[in-house]
């Protein structure tokens, strides 16, 4: 069973801004590209056939916390791990570092509900996850999940002081 994907991209001019670093939107098209990949690996998809229906997983919820900038011609990897598998849901979670220094770059989580999409109508209705799925992804040990980034940085978002 897999629970862990890693997948390198070089940076491209287009997705930079006018500053040269790469626009925060396109952390997310690495996120999915990421996790595209990892289904693929395991002879899945995103969006096709699956035990004689139409399935499919949209997003539900995506977030993504920026430590550092990447620019033009950067190589980036993405960290896949699984972070948790429900009846109907996975989440994961993303860990951005410069390939070949490890420099930490970001950290983000994407939730996507497994659906069948009715043929007829085009309606889409959470499901279980199909067995054939299921059984090819688990959830990623502990011990992995609640690492630190290489450089001990925190990068959950920062909270306000209490106020007494």
């Amino acid at each position: 069973m897999a629970f862990e994907f890693r997948y390198q991209h070089r940076v491209e001019f287009a997705e930079t801004d006018l500053a040269g670093i790469v626009h925060f939107s396109n952390f997310f098209r690495y996120m999915e590209i990421t996790e595209h990949a990892f289904l693929r690996s395991l002879g899945l998809t995103v969006h096709g056939p699956v035990d004689g229906r139409l399935v499919s997983w949209p997003r539900v919820h995506a977030d993504c916390t920026y430590r550092a900038p990447l620019g033009f011609e950067d190589q980036v990897e993405v960290h896949l791990l699984v972070r948790q598998k429900r009846r109907k849901s996975i989440t994961y979670e993303f860990r951005f570092c410069k390939a070949g220094d490890e420099t930490p770059v970001a950290r983000g989580t994407l939730t996507v509900v497994c659906t069948a999409i009715e043929a007829a109508t085009g309606r889409m209705s959470a499901i279980r996850i199909p067995d054939s799925v299921d059984r090819q992804i688990e959830v990623a040990p502990a011990e992995l999940l609640h690492a630190p980034p290489a450089d001990n940085t925190d990068l959950s978002p920062e909270r306000p002081p209490k106020k007494h």
